[in-house]
């Protein structure tokens, strides 16, 4: 191995005391590839084994929590006991090949796709829709259903224990519901959940407290809980950095055993403000890092790139695309070969690459979202 990447490859132990084998995790990445009935497809089994063997961990799809929470075709489940087999069957298949098995646990809200839903009707914090083409008007959340959901979180979370899983990482990311109670866009409640910025904390701080209870009653186990988090958003009203920085610092105050960034780019600046060029990615760190560890994700292609990234105190990071375009990307970088690590894709190269059938279209339909290649 090439010394320069000796950092990629120590050991890293959680909080939890749950401990990684590097600093490489698998990003988490919808597949659109599940059963029709929320279980996950052999198909899928084989995408994640492929990818398991060198990363430290895997951060799964996101699963819906509850059934009007779907916010893919495609998306497996885990709002229902009877899907516990099925969620074993993927935790097995990561950790048999030597990856840690962390489960992405998710509500669409007003993002999900109204025909994926039972009744046709999405839900939020506020009947305010996404400022998108055709969004539809979300139906405001009761009690009853704010209960509701974070109470499936809950749930969700002693299925993945239950199903052999070694943590689940809260999606509180990329526009969905818990971004959707935490953003001023979407929350326009005057309530105990929404209206002031502290009360915009009151969801997603109950999820996390809700995950931690069932963690607390169903092991006794090391399990990881992570919490992953968008900094910024283009809307206005919309979250800026400044309150994601609140966000961050109430966050810390839960024995979470990291942050994720989600990012595209991870040196990319504030999407809020143009003049403002200084990664979010390194600006959470500078301000939470030394109370609890930060990963960082976004267009990091090589391995230089990584340690780059590294190097400024982020202390694990995720791999995305670069993993479908090289499952073997960390095991290259491992055995010396990291010049031989593919960087594009063919269209050609499906059933070489164990990527699912919805999956591989999306790829090659998607202009500018994979380098591919004729």
């Amino acid at each position: 191995m090439n010394p320069n990447y000796k950092k990629l490859f120590e050991p890293f132990t959680f909080r939890s005391g749950v401990t990684l084998k590097n600093r490489v995790l698998m990003a988490p990445m919808t597949n659109f590839s599940s059963n029709e009935d929320g279980s996950v497809s052999d198909a899928e089994l084989a995408y994640y084994q492929e990818r398991a063997g060198g990363v430290s961990a895997v951060v799964t799809a996101c699963v819906y929590v509850t059934k009007d929470g779907k916010g893919f075709p495609g998306e497996f489940g885990a709002d229902d006991d009877s899907l516990i087999p099925s969620l074993t069957r993927l935790a097995s298949a990561i950790k048999e090949k030597g990856a840690k098995a962390i489960l992405q646990i998710f509500h669409g809200g007003r993002m999900s796709p109204p025909d994926q839903l039972p009744d046709g009707q999405t839900i939020s914090a506020s009947a305010v829709a996404a400022e998108r083409p055709d969004a539809q008007v979300p139906r405001e959340m009761t009690e009853d259903d704010i209960t509701r959901v974070i109470t499936a979180f809950g749930d969700a979370t002693r299925r993945a224990i239950e199903a052999g899983f070694d943590g689940v990482e809260i999606h509180g990311a990329n526009t969905y519901l818990i971004q959707q109670f935490f953003s001023p866009h979407s929350n326009r409640r005057t309530d105990k959940w929404g209206g002031t910025l502290e009360k915009r904390l009151n969801f997603p701080t109950a999820v996390v407290e809700e995950v931690f209870k069932n963690v607390k009653a169903h092991t006794t186990e090391p399990f990881i809980v992570g919490y992953r988090f968008s900094p910024e958003e283009g809307e206005n009203p919309g979250i800026t950095f400044e309150d994601t920085l609140a966000l961050v610092d109430k966050l810390a105050t839960y024995p979470l055993d990291y942050l994720h960034v989600s990012v595209q780019n991870f040196w990319g600046g504030s999407i809020r403000d143009k003049d403002d060029t200084t990664s979010r990615v390194v600006r959470i760190q500078e301000h939470i890092g030394d109370q609890i560890p930060v990963i960082g994700v976004g267009s990091l292609h090589t391995p230089d790139d990584v340690v780059k990234a590294m190097q400024t105190g982020v202390p694990l990071i995720a791999l995305g695309r670069e993993l479908i375009i090289e499952p073997k990307w960390v095991e290259k970088v491992q055995e010396g070969k990291e010049d031989t690590i593919a960087t594009t894709l063919s269209k050609q190269d499906q059933e070489k690459l164990v990527v699912p059938t919805p999956l591989w279209q999306a790829i090659i339909n998607t202009p500018g979202w994979f380098p591919v290649k004729d």
